[in-house]
């Protein structure tokens, strides 16, 4: 699709570099399917403060979840986002991988990674958490505090501001690990349907905590009014099942 090539390509490189990052793990170890998003929502574009937004969302199922979505985003030169969520089915017992990189006038200002609990106890399984512990620990110069709803996030969430390319490309080698990890867990898992209600309700409050996030929500509405913001928000970014 012609509008899928020029956005990619007009966004940062750092964030281009992840979408494909991105996309070929799911590729290489996934066995992918479309998921059936809205089609008014696939592709939208709208005006905040005077410039244009431009959001494109690339979802797909499998197996073990039922959306993998990555939404790319820009506002005119001054904002480029990606934002990246697994949902795993409601009989799989696996951690929420989510991830976001967000920059403008050719910096990075945020980038978050976190495969993030759903369980009651809410510690990630053992064999996660082996997994993560081996990676290599890379030192980023400007860590970033979570927000006031992070209880959601692991012990092993990374969120910082990339300082330069080196730092980026960490940051980017960093995610692909943990994807890399929670795809191969993920297919090692068995269905347990028994356990669907308490995987449900991890996922409900883990949507619901990141629905609280004010300055996506602001900014959607700016955009594009409040009840399209709501829709959005609980249909296509943190959609509770």
């Amino acid at each position: 699709m012609s509008t899928t090539a020029s956005l990619r390509t007009q966004l940062h490189p750092a964030l281009r570099q992840l979408a494909d990052t991105i996309e070929s793990v799911w590729q290489r170890h996934l066995d992918l399917s479309p998921y059936p998003l809205p089609a008014e929502l696939g592709y939208v574009e709208g005006r905040l403060e005077g410039e244009k937004l431009t959001i494109e969302n690339h979802c797909y199922q499998t197996p073990q979840f039922r959306k993998l979505h990555l939404e790319l985003a820009k506002v005119g030169a001054n904002l480029d986002i990606l934002h990246c969520v697994m949902f795993p089915r409601s009989d799989y017992a696996l951690p929420m991988f989510g991830t976001d990189l967000v920059g403008g006038r050719g910096q990075l200002s945020a980038a978050i990674a976190d495969l993030s609990p759903t369980s009651r106890d809410r510690h990630l399984p053992q064999a996660y958490q082996h997994e993560l512990k081996a990676l290599p620990l890379q030192p980023f110069s400007q860590p970033r505090d979570l927000p006031a709803w992070g209880d959601i996030f692991s012990e092993f969430c990374l969120f910082i501001r990339p300082d330069g390319t080196d730092e980026e490309t960490q940051f980017i080698a960093r995610v692909e690990a943990m994807l890399t990890i929670h795809c191969l867990q993920a297919i090692a898992t068995p269905s347990t349907p028994e356990q669907q209600d308490d995987i449900l309700a991890g996922q409900r409050y883990y949507c619901t905590k990141q629905q609280q996030n004010d300055k996506t929500r602001r900014v959607l509405e700016k955009a594009f009014g409040h009840d399209w913001a709501h829709h959005y928000m609980t249909t296509v970014l943190f959609d509770c099942v």
